[in-house]
């Protein structure tokens, strides 16, 4: 009798236990369906810490209107430029409506807050990594007029002036500021930073003799050299960039060991579903590496890249070891 008793209790209790694997199981195949149903239910928005006609602007509208026909949705891009885009980031990190992604920059997603403790968003906390989208070395860039017929006596020329001369950025904590920090330390150079809003007011700064030098990417630098209003110092990248496969160098300057690269990535609130995060991830890592797509972003200066969310997680991982690293050995910190 006893025997029959337990026997059964042992049958209810696997049961039990089978029911409650089966709901689970199910639960856990339905969850991601039910984020994706219905999503997107309205526009998608797409900010950019830049303003209109930059790079990362190009490269978010590029990239905004097949998003848009694959989501079946309009993909509207806004532009908050400002503090080197972390106006931007906080504004994507703090959005609850499950239809705001940003177009990213290196520094948002990495130094952001160990260069500036006021910045009002973590990104390492409050921002969901999506895919990288492009990358590209820096182009230092003077006026065409520059002293020096070439490289070497241009940093000569810079050295004598010291703290005379005057270098721009798109604002404090982006990668062509902390660049040129760097740049400055393992050159020799002292030019002082002026922040802008944008790398087209800096470039527009130059040309009219406000400034001497800037780091700019290689898609808004090349027009103006083209044109002859800029001359190309010397690349960022270890060797010759096949996006300006003319420029020279920092290295081939004499700078030895600089090497720095820029990156767009598309983030998100961290609060908005990984099953979302892992479709737009599929979808923008498709549609930058498609001849079209890729073949714009290299008009415009940058590489196509595409990435999972993981693989852009150790990307910003490894950068913000790399930067972190350098900003304790330059004392580096927001002016």
């Amino acid at each position: 009798m006893h025997r029959s008793i337990l026997s059964a209790l042992v049958c209810r209790t696997l049961w039990a236990l089978s029911l409650i694997s089966f709901t689970a199981a199910v639960a856990a195949q339905t969850a991601p369906k039910a984020a994706i149903d219905g999503w997107p239910s309205k526009p998608v928005r797409l900010i950019v810490g830049s303003a209109g006609g930059s790079s990362t602007d190009h490269v978010a509208r590029t990239l905004a209107e097949p998003l848009s026909r694959a989501l079946g949705k309009p993909v509207i891009v806004e532009n908050h430029p400002g503090a080197g885009g972390s106006i931007a980031a906080a504004l994507v990190a703090r959005a609850s409506d499950r239809h705001t992604i940003g177009v990213l920059i290196t520094g948002n997603m990495t130094i952001a807050k160990l260069l500036n403790p006021a910045t009002p968003y973590d990104p390492h906390t409050d921002l969901a990594p999506i895919s990288l989208i492009s990358t590209a070395p820096l182009v230092l860039a003077a006026r065409a007029d520059a002293p020096g017929t070439d490289a070497r006596m241009f940093f000569e020329a810079a050295r004598s002036a010291g703290s005379s001369w005057s270098y721009g950025s798109p604002g404090i904590g982006t990668i062509s500021h902390f660049g040129m920090e760097i740049l400055k330390s393992q050159s020799g150079i002292a030019p002082v930073h002026v922040p802008y809003l944008s790398n087209p007011e800096v470039i527009n700064a130059i040309i009219a003799g406000h400034l001497q030098l800037a780091l700019l990417p290689p898609g808004l630098a090349e027009a103006q050299i083209r044109a002859g209003r800029l001359r190309a110092i010397g690349v960022s990248s270890a060797a010759r960039s096949p996006l300006v496969p003319d420029y020279p160098t920092l290295a081939d300057a004499g700078v030895k060991g600089f090497q720095l690269e820029i990156w767009t990535a598309a983030a998100a609130p961290a609060t908005l579903p990984r099953p979302i995060v892992d479709r737009l991830s599929t979808l923008i890592a498709e549609i930058t590496r498609s001849p079209e797509v890729s073949q714009k972003l290299f008009r415009y200066g940058y590489q196509a890249a595409g990435s999972t969310p993981d693989e852009l997680a150790l990307r910003v991982k490894g950068d913000t070891a790399l930067l972190s690293r350098i900003i304790d050995e330059q004392g580096l910190k927001v002016e």
